[in-house]
């Protein structure tokens, strides 16, 4: 600050010393319009100019041996060390489940029996409605009657021709009956069995979508069934991760509307690239053990695309760019000064993978050395500098 204040105070004593008679003289030049004496006094000037910056020049060498004062900049440092590095990507996915579906009657009539409501737990297999046969339970029941006739009738007829009793034609006539007469009542059966709905899967009814007492037929919905406890997160990642985002590949899923995190790992990667937006699917496994988790519930993942357990991470906001493109940073090193400061020494590197406020270094930098922090950017090269957080 003395050096400063001492410049400033002589520049000031020279300017008034000479500034009233310059400018009048100046003025009276302009005045006369002699372009020779104009000239002339241009290079006059000039002269005194450069004379002032050599005498300033060597009183600032002289101030700068004689001044005790210490003017080094101030900054803070960080010690480099190996440090576990896991880069991540973030993409957004929707909670889905393959049993989630709309249940439809196979059969046309009255939908007579409705035997669950919304919300109900069933089992697969678990009859949920009944539609009115049209009287195909009475035609089954007279059928069956017919089958046990041809059957009886085949079996003796069967044994008649084993004791070579009767012709061959009754033998194969009785057993054509019989086996015509199965088959009808085995179509009819399925026929019948269309009457009754059933549960596909075990799950939870989330929807009675037809009333009792409706007349209905294939392709009206009926139920909505949804079991919740297989249910993944299907999201796209762009085509540049194909490489490093892979089935076993640990993710951290948020679900926002629940406020959860969840840890988790992909499932299943697409083998299609989508040549929309040039990205593939994955899926990625959730546990849903207290059922909060809904189909289509919005989630973001972050998955581990790269990690490196000794990886030197350095903050981004240090890292400066000169005119060829290059990164650099400032290490503090040792200044032979004798009064224990230290010197700043601008180091080119190369840098990787950056996650939040951090990059990772791949070149220029070892375990062990101290980049300057704060202060970075008003810095230059070999400046003296005090650490202040030792």
């Amino acid at each position: 600050m003395k050096k400063f204040a001492f410049i400033l105070t002589l520049a000031f004593l020279l300017s008034a010393c000479g500034g009233d008679g310059n400018k009048q003289s100046v003025e009276a030049l302009i005045e006369e319009g002699n372009l020779e004496n104009m000239l002339a006094r241009k290079v006059e000037l000039r002269a005194t100019q450069t004379e002032i910056q050599n005498e300033l020049s060597e009183l600032e060498a002289a101030i700068k041996k004689l001044d005790t004062t210490d003017n080094a900049a101030l900054v803070t440092t960080m010690k480099l060390k190996d440090t576990l590095f896991q880069h991540f990507i973030e993409i957004q996915g929707n909670v889905e489940t393959n049993q989630n579906v709309i249940i439809y009657p196979e059969y046309q009539g009255v939908l007579t029996r409705v035997l669950v409501k919304k919300g109900d737990r069933v089992r697969k297999g678990q009859v949920l409605a009944r539609i009115d046969d049209g009287g195909l339970g009475s035609q089954l029941s007279q059928l069956k009657v017919q089958e046990e006739l041809a059957r009886t009738t085949f079996d003796r007829q069967e044994r008649l021709w084993q004791q070579k009793i009767g012709s061959e034609i009754q033998y194969l006539q009785a057993k054509a009956n019989y086996e015509a007469t199965s088959n009808s009542v085995k179509q009819l059966e399925s026929q019948l069995g269309k009457t009754t709905v059933r549960a596909p899967f075990s799950g939870v009814i989330d929807d009675v979508i037809t009333d009792q007492g409706t007349v209905v037929s294939p392709g009206q919905a009926l139920f909505r069934i949804v079991n919740l406890n297989d249910m993944y997160i299907q999201a796209e990642v762009p085509e540049r991760y194909i490489k490093s985002v892979i089935p076993g590949k640990e993710v951290a899923i948020s679900l926002p509307m629940l406020g959860e995190e969840i840890k988790s790992e992909i499932r299943q990667t697409g083998n299609y690239i989508n040549p929309n937006n040039r990205a593939f699917t994955v899926e990625v496994d959730v546990p849903n053990s207290n059922g909060n988790i809904k189909p289509n519930l919005t989630a973001r993942l972050r998955i581990n695309d790269y990690t490196n357990e000794e990886a030197i991470l350095i903050p981004l906001s240090v890292i400066s760019e000169n005119a060829e493109g290059e990164q650099y940073v400032y290490l503090a090193v040792e200044s032979n000064s004798g009064n224990g400061n230290s010197r700043a020494r601008q180091q080119t590197i190369s840098t990787g993978k950056a996650q939040g406020d951090y990059i990772e270094v791949l070149s220029g930098l070892t375990s062990g050395q101290s980049i300057i922090i704060e202060g970075a950017r008003s810095i230059k090269n070999e400046q003296e500098v005090k650490i202040i957080n030792q």
